[in-house]
């Protein structure tokens, strides 16, 4: 009696209808879209999605899903890199994926040595108005890099700069105020280059200030209060100044220098890498980099990226070879200045 009125019961529940399968494939792919492209946090959040039933793998695969897909949800490791990986890509490319154009042509230019392939991805990428590829390319403008040192194009290098700095790319408007401040492949403007560095400090600070308010919502409070409130007067120095995280690094820079670090991808003898942790960028022929003119331990691929590391780890750790040897906020003579008002020391072009 007992097992008839079981087989009765899962009878039941096999022939219970699937309202899931009964949606709308409309509404399923609308739904994916705003899921990978902006609730993922990591490309296994994507894959868990794929892997639920054979509607979301079909739909999650759609063309319209994967062209939202973010930098989170194509952040593939280092060690996990793959021909499926690389397939997976391609095929977000093909999508019409700015972001993906962009990963992808980082990873052909730096790790795979495909430079035309490369640059022809990020331009992709820079004709639709995506800043880190803008910027990306300006710096491989300005250091000549997948090519030679008579090939370095300046002026393209500064117009790149110049539309990334247009967009609000930190980086970049540090990097173009500086070029307006030494006349590098633009006629020289020094009141609007310290404009630029000082709006690059003001976008960086509020950058942080933003990331402080969402985790923590009793600042709102408190700034909403005014003059009345416990923190006025001392929230910015105590909870923002002495408290300031490191800037988020592109996963695709994380995957650079975790490829050569790996040793996955190895350099060439007498190449090397850019000293700002959140690069990740190598050099393509020997001396392409500028070094810290001050300590001469470090180099850089860019000025953005010797400001970076000078706040993070390098102020601590550089000391002059020789001590008559010293940076102010003229900077020193042979050497270009570099965030003066920041107190930054100068690197120079060893070529």
């Amino acid at each position: 009696m007992i097992q008839r009125k079981r087989s009765r019961t899962c009878r039941k529940v096999a022939e219970k209808p699937d309202f899931f399968d009964g949606l709308p494939d409309d509404l399923v792919i609308s739904i994916l879209r705003k899921l990978i492209g902006s609730s993922a946090s990591r490309p296994s959040d994507f894959i868990n999605v794929l892997i639920t039933c054979k509607k979301l793998n079909r739909l999650g695969l759609h063309p319209l899903v994967l062209s939202k897909a973010g930098p989170k949800a194509l952040a593939v490791q280092a060690k996990n890199w793959s021909d499926a990986a690389h397939r997976f890509l391609k095929r977000c490319v093909s999508a019409g994926n700015i972001e993906a154009c962009y990963t992808l042509g980082m990873i052909r230019f730096y790790c795979l040595r495909d430079r035309a392939s490369g640059i022809s991805l990020m331009a992709k990428a820079a004709i639709r108005s995506h800043a880190p590829a803008l910027y990306s390319l300006s710096v491989i403008q300005f250091n000549g890099s997948g090519s030679s040192k008579d090939e370095k194009d300046l002026r393209a290098g500064v117009a790149l700069c110049g539309r990334a700095a247009s967009l609000g790319h930190v980086d970049a408007l540090r990097e173009f105020g500086h070029c307006l401040l030494d006349g590098y492949g633009i006629r020289q403007d020094i009141e609007k280059g310290r404009r630029l560095l000082v709006e690059a400090n003001v976008r960086e600070f509020m950058l942080i200030l933003s990331e402080k308010l969402t985790r923590h919502p009793r600042y709102n409070y408190y700034f909403g209060r005014g003059t009345g409130s416990p923190f006025s007067g001392r929230l910015l120095l105590n909870e923002i100044r002495y408290n300031v995280r490191v800037q988020e690094v592109h996963p695709v820079n994380r995957f650079l220098k975790e490829w050569f670090e790996s040793g996955k991808g190895g350099l060439e003898h007498g190449l090397r890498s850019c000293s700002h942790t959140g690069c990740g960028r190598p050099e393509t022929r020997a001396r392409e980099f500028r070094r810290c003119s001050v300590c001469g331990k470090v180099n850089y691929c860019s000025r953005g990226c010797q400001a970076n590391d000078w706040k993070v780890r390098h102020k601590i750790e550089c000391a002059p070879l020789d001590p008559l040897i010293y940076v102010n906020d003229d900077g020193v003579a042979g050497m270009a200045e570099i965030e003066p008002a920041e107190d930054v020391g100068a690197i120079h072009d060893m070529d």
